[in-house]
């Protein structure tokens, strides 16, 4: 009898610590939120006031190993399916819009060089684009207008969006690589290129001088691993 007692106790699931009321109001929040919360907006929203980022914590330990992980991008917090296991997901993604090679170059100039204008924009690429390509960048809302440049004409400057940063999985725009990475990986000639006018002040928050250099031929192969390019525009 006690060896049966004893395998009983073994073969038992150990199911995780149960969550109290709070914890478990601030799980369901988030799950049911069409897009990831801010801290505030939990706080908003939950029946009696509690650490909610430390709760959110304990809880992204307690998602760590399982098929659904809680993450945090940009200060806002989602359920998302664990990487380890995307590729089991594959055969139930949708088919992504495509992006022409030009909003691809775009977005690429605009994430390295924000806030940038659009002349700014079409310098670098040396070729002007299409009106509706800074469209389709801001119906995918990765990018929007920021202000104006301080110049005759004030013309409207572009940045990326958060909407940007999660869609490629990045806490912050110092997560992309440097210049030094994408002349490593192949995709620039880094010999002639100075750090100091590569990038935007939000990125690296440095100066930045006037001088472009038409550098983004092949970095579209690395925002574009995700979309397939259309015909050119």
């Amino acid at each position: 009898m006690k060896k049966t007692n004893k395998t009983i106790i073994d073969n038992i699931v150990k199911f995780p610590k149960k969550l109290n009321n709070g914890e478990r109001e601030i799980e369901a929040i988030v799950f049911a939120a069409l897009e990831p919360l801010d801290i505030e907006t939990i706080e908003s929203k939950i029946s009696k006031k509690i650490n909610v980022l430390k709760t959110l914590e304990k809880l992204q330990i307690e998602y760590s190993t399982r098929g659904i992980n809680l993450v945090c991008i940009s200060k806002k917090w989602s359920f998302r399916t664990s990487d380890k296991l995307s590729s089991l997901m594959s055969q139930e993604k949708t088919v992504e819009k495509k992006l022409s090679r030009a909003a691809i170059e775009t977005l690429a100039i605009i994430v390295y060089h924000q806030p940038v204008t659009r002349a700014e924009i079409e310098e670098i690429r040396g070729v002007a684009f299409g009106t509706n390509t800074l469209d389709i960048l801001m119906e995918l809302n990765w990018v929007k207008p920021q202000g104006r440049k301080d110049v005759p004409g004030k013309p409207i400057q572009y940045v990326t969006t958060n909407d940007f940063l999660s869609h490629f999985s990045l806490q912050k725009l110092s997560d992309l690589p440097t210049v030094d990475e994408l002349g490593s990986a192949g995709l620039i000639d880094s010999t002639n290129i100075d750090n100091a006018i590569f990038g935007t002040g939000k990125f690296y928050k440095e100066k930045q001088e006037e001088k472009r250099e038409n550098i983004y031929e092949n970095i579209d192969e690395m925002l574009g691993g995700t979309l397939s390019p259309d015909e050119e525009k």
